[in-house]
């Protein structure tokens, strides 16, 4: 049985009317929207490229801002740390003159020690308790406590020049941070919208936890200035009392070694005078023990004289005694005889006393004259040690150095 084909719906002309309006005003709304759009999208494309230039361009500003910031606080810690590095050589320098004053004290220290060990070779009544000794005792005193001064202040230069290097360290740091800054800062500002080497970095949008603020970061240099401000401070001062230190301790040691000086010089020409008037008390006491030798030598003779009168007396009177009978008087020859007798024996008696007085006064003068030969001989050594030692070890002294 043959399939009915049904007929197409037929509309009517009303509907065909209505179909195409509806067209023409569904057309007319979709050009109406598509209008609005690209309008808005031109308004939007155009605001969003203002509002980019002018983000970009304030960004390039703060950049800008940024690169001035870093480069002054840069040239700032430049600054800073040649002032500091400046002030480490001077006091480097002043360390050096601390130890060249130190060590220039050892051979007046040496010498003085000496001087005193070479007058303990003094004899007898010269090894004494002098103005000499007094002097050197105190040099010795005077350039220990130099060297403690010395030794303290080289300490605290020390100290010094490490502080002033520890603040140069941290200065330096920074100062490799600020430059390691500016370069990225300036890549940063030199990148531009049609650079190749630009790319997305998504993960990099954000603000870093350990980031510190502006404020934090300009006090963090800023502290760094003023400890390395603080450090050159504190060593011009140390160089300052260096200076007074080094003079004083100049002005006591040359002080001293002259009191030094003039003492021993003292000391030498009294030593000198005194050995002069032993030499000469010596050479009159020489001439004095000839000149008794003599007397002694006229005494004896004096009394062997008398040997031949006192037997003619004693003869005299013993031939007399065989006088016969009334012969044999008391005349006035035997009186005188007898007297003579007792005269010259008194004389003897009296001529061996001053040759024993004058024996004795011989020994005294020759006992005097040994005791005068040793007390010059005494006296040379104490000037062979004052004159020729401790004189000419005392001419290397020299504290000009200083």
């Amino acid at each position: 049985m043959a399939k009915l084909i049904e007929a197409p719906t037929k509309y009517t002309t009303q509907e065909w009317h209505r179909s195409n309006h509806l067209n023409y005003a569904k057309a007319e709304g979709d050009r109406k929207v598509s209008e609005m759009i690209r309008d808005e999208s031109d308004r939007l494309a155009n605001e969003t490229h203002i509002t980019t230039l002018k983000t970009q361009s304030d960004v390039n500003k703060k950049l800008e801002q940024r690169l001035n910031d870093i480069n002054f606080w840069k040239s700032e810690l430049d600054r800073q740390y040649q002032e500091t590095e400046d002030e480490v050589q001077k006091m480097l320098d002043y360390k050096q003159r601390l130890e060249d004053a130190l060590n220039a004290t050892q051979i007046p220290l040496h010498i003085a020690r000496e001087c005193l060990q070479n007058r303990e070779r003094r004899l007898s009544i010269d090894l004494v308790h002098d103005d000499v000794e007094i002097q050197l005792l105190k040099e010795v005193e005077v350039i220990e406590g130099v060297q403690a001064l010395l030794k303290r202040t080289l300490e605290q230069a020390t100290e010094q020049i490490r502080l002033l290097r520890s603040a140069n360290y941290y200065l330096g740091k920074d100062i490799t941070d600020k430059f390691s800054a500016l370069r990225i800062d300036e890549r940063c500002s030199d990148l531009r919208n049609s650079s190749r080497d630009k790319y997305y970095a998504p993960s990099a949008v954000k603000i870093e936890a350990n980031s510190v603020t502006p404020e934090e970061w300009e006090t963090f240099s800023n502290k760094n200035v003023e400890k390395a401000e603080q450090e050159r401070n504190s060593s011009v001062t140390l160089r300052s009392m260096i200076d007074e230190i080094l003079q004083e301790t100049f002005d006591d040691l040359n002080k001293q070694c002259d009191n030094v000086n003039l003492s021993l010089a003292k000391r030498i020409e009294e030593t000198e005078k005194s050995k002069s008037k032993l030499e000469d008390h010596l050479q009159k006491v020489q001439l004095e023990i000839g000149d008794m030798e003599h007397n002694t030598g006229l005494l004896r003779q004096a009394i062997s004289d008398k040997e031949a009168p006192m037997q003619v007396s004693q003869t005299r009177l013993d031939t007399r005694t065989y006088r016969p009978n009334v012969e044999l008087c008391r005349d006035r020859v035997q009186f005188k005889l007898v007297n003579e007798v007792g005269e010259i024996s008194h004389n003897i008696n009296r001529l061996r006393d001053m040759l024993e007085e004058s024996e004795c006064s011989l020994k005294a003068l020759i006992r005097q004259q040994l005791n005068l030969e040793e007390e010059i001989e005494v006296k040379t050594n104490s000037l062979m040690i004052d004159r020729d030692q401790n004189v000419v070890l005392r001419q290397q002294i020299d504290h000009k150095h200083h």
